[in-house]
């Protein structure tokens, strides 16, 4: 079980939100709407999907890294640099 399984239908709907913004992004631009309208748009979506990344990698650190960190060895380390690299992916987005 993952630190999302909880929280799982929430997640889901959100993401088929964002999938609604996408094909909205996608109808402005067949429509040809200003651009400082579709960037917009796309900032929002963007907000978005970050704030569904942030909410994932705070229950992967309650859950995930914390078990490890409970069960000790190698495990543990393994899981901290995971979230690490995660952390550092989402900064540099």
């Amino acid at each position: 079980m993952y630190g999302y399984t909880h929280h799982k239908d929430d997640h889901l709907k959100r993401l088929r939100r964002i999938e609604g913004q996408v094909r909205g992004l996608q109808r402005m631009i067949e429509e040809d709407q200003y651009c400082i309208d579709v960037l917009t748009q796309i900032s929002a979506t963007t907000r978005a999907l970050q704030a569904v990344a942030l909410t994932l990698l705070d229950e992967h650190m309650g859950h995930c890294v914390s078990q490890a960190i409970a069960q000790g060895g190698g495990t543990a380390d393994v899981k901290i640099r995971e979230a690490s690299d995660a952390i550092a992916r989402l900064v540099r987005s």
